[in-house]
């Protein structure tokens, strides 16, 4: 008995680890998008992507997947000191990906702009 309420805990508490949207950072909240190329006055920092799971929960229709992979895209372009992410996009997905979603991705440029 106690073996099966345990296996059942532990489901559930993965269950719901997984099906979490990645929630924005309050460094991450002060990085915005843009689809217009910054100025020559901000500084190239890299390429990010930003990734949520899509792992037992699929690809929801309303939306919650690409806005957890856009806050994790923030939150990572706010660590390596960015404020601008440009050129914001989702890579195509293969038919692997497409029959089952394990994540969902959005790739984009990040600058620290003045």
């Amino acid at each position: 008995m106690r073996i099966k309420m345990l296996l059942g805990l532990a489901a559930a508490m993965l269950l719901a680890g997984c099906s979490t949207t990645q929630q924005l950072s309050s460094a991450g909240q002060q990085v915005k998008f843009t689809d217009d190329k910054p100025s020559s006055h901000c500084q190239l920092l890299g390429t990010v992507t930003g990734t949520q799971s899509n792992w037992l929960s699929g690809t929801n229709a309303d939306g919650s997947a690409m806005r957890g992979a856009a806050n994790d895209l923030r939150n990572k372009a706010a660590e390596m000191g960015g404020n601008t992410i440009y050129g914001a996009n989702s890579p195509t997905q293969n038919i692997l990906s497409s029959l089952a979603p394990l994540d969902s991705k959005m790739v984009g440029q990040v600058y620290k702009c003045p």
